[in-house]
């Protein structure tokens, strides 16, 4: 009997409809904490979890105030993305290291989190008239140069405000960045409750010695208890103007250590890594294979950190590379930056390549050292494939192949294909022949007015190769795309393959075939639109177009057709 129960329990789990798992994450609205403060645990999903969440197991060390619940949906690349946000407003029980536990939503559940408390301001003496005031801090006191100085602002008030105006930091020589949005909460001061609205930036002095951050001043009209205002109509009630300022705050700014050479970077974490879109033991040659290398420092500024792709490398490996990706990230910590690099790598021959290491050194603001972050010495291995033996073919060779003939297909595609590029050679003869009767007629017309218009052979091969570029984007086809643009290269540039097609195009067009080539020598399938490499065709083709109009103003500005 037991033996038949796990059968049919097992049948029963089998049968049933699989149920996938909503990730759901937790994080707070600041940190640290302090213990008379309240604070949001915010649990996040990207779509509906099992059931509705249970908020119970935080009553153990928490006190809820109250809980909200909202959602919001964007579309992201042509799909649609959704989010669902609880936020819980809690005050801890106690200080210290304290968790915020699993919370259940039905089967789906969010993970466990690890925050800290700092003990109250209790002992803080709060006078009658303390019922608006300003506190302003700055950490660390004595930075680095470039470093990131933490400015911390909180209003306190319990007070009603009608309306109010708060003076930004202004310091000389210094980048100021404004971090998320205000974060608001109550909390205890001797007893007496305040709320709390608390504004951070992240401040990089730009210049050694003594700085002063001068006050904040706070303009506010105040709401007078109890009292309206009797010579308006509508009762409104009455305000009292008050300004508050903020205690000043020195820094002692330090210069950078004599001993340092190179480019001088301070900041609290630096990571450097490298990614590459296919195995760099089996490059081939004429085709790309990008390097993409990504630095991110916390704690400083997108304009300090370096140049990453710096190294000469052998004449025989041509190095392409893209504009750098800049990017800031604001946190409630501090300032992120990331720069990355991405470098396509074209070999011209078979063989190994060497690329030297990289080392960013850098000063860690937390433990006051130098540090250096590195990527290892990398080598390439360069193999031949069929598109860079086809480019060994002699120019004689080369010449014997009809216009007609530029269009056959390698034995390696299906016979679908095959018959396509059959049905397109022929229409090509006989387009050649109704082209030819109306090039005649169409010469001596133009010749009567005085305008010779020639077509070429080759122009009408272009346009075909656009019919056909355009019919495979459009239906992101990555194997029909290949072989227009390789008859599109080979009659524009005489170049057989994709990577020795991209250096010739435009910056848009390059990286939309360097792109096509990844997706068609990946070892994974990858997804693959066409719609940008057209797009980057068409311009192409209208600038080139735009170009050759504009040397004929220059020639014969009097026969503008």
């Amino acid at each position: 009997m037991p033996l038949i129960s796990f059968i049919m329990t097992f049948w029963l789990v089998m049968c049933s409809p699989v149920a996938f798992a909503t990730d759901v994450t937790v994080s707070v609205d600041r940190h640290p904490i302090s213990l008379d403060e309240s604070f949001q645990i915010i649990f996040t999903a990207p779509s509906s979890p099992d059931a509705d969440p249970d908020f119970s197991p935080l009553e153990q060390d928490f006190t809820i105030i109250s809980q909200s619940q909202n959602s919001s949906s964007s579309w992201v690349n042509g799909q649609s993305r959704q989010k669902i946000e609880w936020v819980v407003n809690v005050t801890a029980n106690d200080s210290g290291n304290l968790i915020i536990p699993v919370i259940k939503f039905g089967h789906d559940a969010s993970h466990a989190l690890p925050i800290s408390i700092l003990p109250g301001s209790a002992n803080k003496g709060v006078q009658d008239d303390d019922d608006l005031f300003l506190e302003v801090t700055a950490t660390p006191e004595k930075p680095m140069i470039q470093s990131q100085v933490l400015y911390t602002l909180k209003l306190f008030r319990r007070i009603d405000l009608a309306k109010a105006s708060l003076s930004d930091p202004e310091l000389n020589d210094a980048v100021i960045e404004k971090l998320g949005d205000d974060a608001n909460y109550t909390t205890q001061v001797s007893g007496v409750t305040y709320m709390v609205i608390e504004r951070k930036y992240a401040i990089f002095p730009q210049k050694s010695g003594v700085i002063t951050l001068n006050p904040l001043v706070l303009t506010a009209d105040v709401i007078s208890r109890g009292r309206q205002n009797p010579n308006s109509f509508f009762n409104s009630q009455m305000t009292q103007r008050r300004i508050v300022k903020s205690n000043a705050v020195t820094l002692n700014v330090q210069a950078i250590p004599s001993t340092f050479a190179g480019h001088w970077l301070a900041a609290e974490h630096v990571e450097l890594t490298q990614t590459w879109s296919d195995d760099t033991s089996q490059m081939s040659v004429g085709e790309p294979l990008t390097r993409t290398i990504k630095l991110v420092a916390n704690g400083s500024t997108v304009g300090q950190l370096p140049e990453l792709n710096t190294a000469k490398l052998d004449p025989q490996l041509k190095a392409y590379n893209d504009q750098p990706v800049l990017q800031e990230t604001k946190k409630s910590d501090g300032l992120m930056a990331i720069r990355e690099e991405k470098i396509a790598l074209i070999p011209s021959k078979t063989g190994d390549y060497t690329l030297p290491p990289i080392h960013v050194v850098w000063f860690n603001t937390k433990t006051q050292r130098m540090e250096s972050a590195d990527l290892p010495e990398t080598v390439l291995h360069a193999t031949a494939n069929e598109n860079s033996l086809q480019t060994q073919v002699t120019p004689a060779q080369s010449n014997q192949a009809s216009t007609a003939n530029e269009f056959a297909l390698t034995p390696n595609h299906s016979s679908n294909e095959s018959v396509i590029w059959k049905g397109i050679a022929i229409f090509s003869s006989i387009g050649w022949l109704i082209t030819l009767g109306f090039l005649a007629v169409r010469g001596f017309m133009s010749r009567s007015k005085g305008v010779e218009v020639i077509e070429t052979p080759a122009e009408i091969s272009l346009k075909m190769c656009s019919k056909l570029l355009k019919k495979a984007c459009l239906s992101n086809d990555k194997q029909a795309a290949k072989e227009a643009l390789l008859h599109w290269g080979k009659i524009q540039f005489n170049a057989t393959s994709l990577g020795a097609i991209a250096p010739h195009c435009e910056a848009r067009l390059r990286d939309a075939i360097l792109e096509l080539n990844t997706a068609l020598y990946s070892q994974h399938n990858v997804a693959w639109e066409g719609k940008p490499l057209f797009q980057g065709f068409s311009e192409n083709a209208a600038r080139a177009k735009l170009s050759s109009r504009s040397e004929d103003d220059v020639l014969k500005p009097l026969y503008r057709l």
